[in-house]
């Protein structure tokens, strides 16, 4: 991989530089339109074309690896992949909020720049290949989600949301920069590529200077350091997709913030740090054998580790789902649910885990961005999110209804639906790396599918069984938002039929996930 200097690395920065730009531009256009009666549609416009403009600058990006600024971030199909998905939920966030009441239209502008912002430091955590880059990204990514969160000022749940937000971040994020400088103190460098680089350190007797004082207990002080650096900086990563035990702050935060900045935290965020992970997990913390196949760089079977915590993730999602009220809730623990699905797919250590993961993360994107954006729908027009407030919303509102069914089968798994598809392939990929324990995993996570199914027809049987109150009317749904609802149910039953193209756009990226 060709690594640029600083100067020649701003050619392949132009997506980055666009976003930057972007956000300069809305505060600009935010200050001189105060007056205008179109402020709002103006900043949503412009919203949308500085997304549209990073998105043509990224698709003229090389397909072939390099790395950007001696080697702090890398460009290759791996990151285009993901930074496709944030452009993607970003320019979905703002369509919901275009009718939404939740962002007041005073500080529509403020709400945009900060959410391109939040977007330009996802796209840096696809990118990142130094360990100080992760740290970086992560927290600029965090510290502009805690600001979102609790964006409405007077709200008291949304305030007390960001508290707890920023209270588990900070926790975690002083575990995972405590991993990291283990990781340095072991290997002297910070760079992804050249830990990556290291033979195990068991194996080939790798020691930096402070192990070889410790001479013949080297050995097993620094398998230990290698499991708690690795473990402790993978903490970060379970932090920001909700994975237990970093999944506590998900639920209130979810129902606190406003709800279509909910539906871009649910899937962006998500989808950044399962990049993440695979940066390090595929990237860093294996090697590749002499049979072409990746290998854990330490003894210690982190892939066994990390398919507990997928179970447990699972789990603990799935079964508190069922006792809640709230649909903002339910969504919440149905999201730290499917992070265990994910980390299924890092359990098996090979390409194919890797894709099944990418390829579940752009059908989870539509899915649950879908289903929020009827969650903001019902709440608009009824002024509650409650499960009950979706009584006979089948007669009231039969399109945002029907979509409300398609995300929500989808998300169960069930065919034909594209949820159903990127859950066989997960369950593909683990069934095939072989062993009792991968069929063990495998079957968890159908009978954790299988769980979700009460909670989701709970509020299809709201919508199409439950009778709604003797006053309810007809529930008017916006024109922009019923065009959102139809953009996204008809990719989640078309992917469910034909997704060819979108799995040979994985496989295609997967190659470059090493950088």
């Amino acid at each position: 991989m060709t690594i640029h200097p600083n100067a020649e690395s701003l050619a392949g920065f132009v997506p980055e530089l666009v976003l930057i730009a972007g956000m300069i531009a809305l505060f600009m256009i935010d200050l001189l339109a105060r007056r205008s009666e179109k402020r709002h549609e103006t900043l949503c416009l412009s919203a949308l074309a500085v997304f549209a403009l990073a998105g043509a600058a990224l698709s003229m990006q090389p397909a072939t690896g390099s790395g950007l600024f001696r080697g702090l971030i890398v460009t290759d199909g791996f990151a285009t992949f993901f930074k496709a998905l944030f452009l993607a939920a970003g320019g979905a966030t703002v369509l919901l909020v275009w009718d939404s009441n939740e962002i007041p239209r005073s500080r529509t502008g403020e709400f945009f720049a900060l959410l391109v912002a939040l977007v330009l430091g996802m796209f840096l955590m696809a990118s990142a290949s130094d360990l100080l880059m992760v740290y970086l990204s992560l927290e600029m990514v965090s510290i502009i989600s805690y600001v979102l969160t609790g964006f409405r000022t007077g709200d008291r749940r949304a305030n007390e949301a960001a508290l707890k937000y920023v209270i588990y971040g900070g926790v975690a994020s002083g575990v995972m920069i405590y991993g990291i400088s283990l990781l340095y103190g072991l290997f002297g460098t910070t760079s992804l590529i050249g830990v990556g680089a290291i033979p195990d350190l068991l194996s080939q007797g790798v020691r930096s200077p402070w192990m070889k004082v410790l001479g013949t207990s080297a050995g097993m002080v620094g398998d230990l350091a290698l499991v708690v650096g690795i473990v402790f900086t993978l903490a970060g990563v379970a932090y920001k997709i909700a994975a237990v035990p970093f999944h506590m702050w998900c639920p209130d935060v979810y129902e606190g913030a406003p709800t279509p900045f909910t539906a871009f935290l649910s899937t962006g965020p998500k989808a950044a740090g399962i990049a993440l992970a695979l940066r390090l997990m595929y990237g860093a913390f294996a090697t590749i054998d002499a049979g072409g196949e990746l290998r854990s760089l330490t003894q210690v079977p982190w892939p066994a580790l990390v398919g507990i915590l997928s179970v447990v993730t699972m789990t603990l999602g799935n079964f508190v789902a069922i006792v809640q009220t709230s649909v903002k809730r339910l969504l919440a623990y149905s999201s730290i649910a499917h992070a265990g699905y994910l980390l299924m797919g890092l359990t098996v250590v090979t390409n194919e885990g890797a894709s099944s993961m990418m390829f579940y993360a752009a059908i989870y994107l539509l899915m649950n961005v879908g289903a929020f954006a009827v969650v903001v729908a019902v709440a608009q027009a009824q002024g509650s999110d409650r499960i009950e407030e979706f009584r006979g919303l089948g007669f009231r509102s039969p399109l945002a209804a029907l979509a409300l069914a398609i995300f929500l089968f989808s998300l169960t798994g069930l065919p034909p639906f594209a949820g159903f598809v990127g859950k066989f392939y997960l369950f593909k990929a683990v069934v095939a790396k072989g062993g009792v324990w991968y069929v063990a995993l495998a079957i968890a996570g159908a009978v954790n599918s299988a769980v979700s199914l009460y909670y989701y027809a709970r509020i299809v049987r709201a919508m199409y069984i439950d009778k709604p109150a003797a006053d309810a009317k007809p529930m008017t749904v916006a024109p922009l938002m019923n065009a959102v609802l139809v953009g996204l149910a008809v990719p989640v039953l078309v992917l469910g039929i034909w997704f060819a193209p979108v799995l040979g756009w994985v496989e295609r990226s997967v190659t470059m996930a090493r950088g």
